[in-house]
């Protein structure tokens, strides 16, 4: 999976419309292999992202579970931690 792409269910608040669109961005990155398509190309590649995050919040709406739900700021936080073990060795 491209790193790029953070889970975005079970969070309070939920996910935004707007990093469903940056998930959808990404995901249509790796696939089509363009960072910022051609011209000819703008057309194929917005119209990818926009059906992407229409799937993309209708899978959200659509999950259910029985865990708890996540805090942003601690999952961040767990991140950082782990990049820090990571990159400090």
């Amino acid at each position: 999976m491209c790193r790029n792409i953070k889970p975005l269910f079970n969070f309070e608040p939920p996910a935004t419309e707007a990093e469903i669109r940056a998930a959808a961005v990404q995901f249509v990155r790796k696939v089509s292999g363009f960072n910022t398509p051609s011209q000819a190309n703008a057309t194929a590649f917005s119209a990818a992202v926009d059906e992407i995050a229409v799937a993309a919040q209708k899978l959200l709406n659509s999950l259910q579970t029985n865990a708890p739900v996540k805090n942003r700021d601690a999952e961040a936080a767990k991140a950082r931690a782990r990049a820090d073990r990571r990159f400090s060795r």
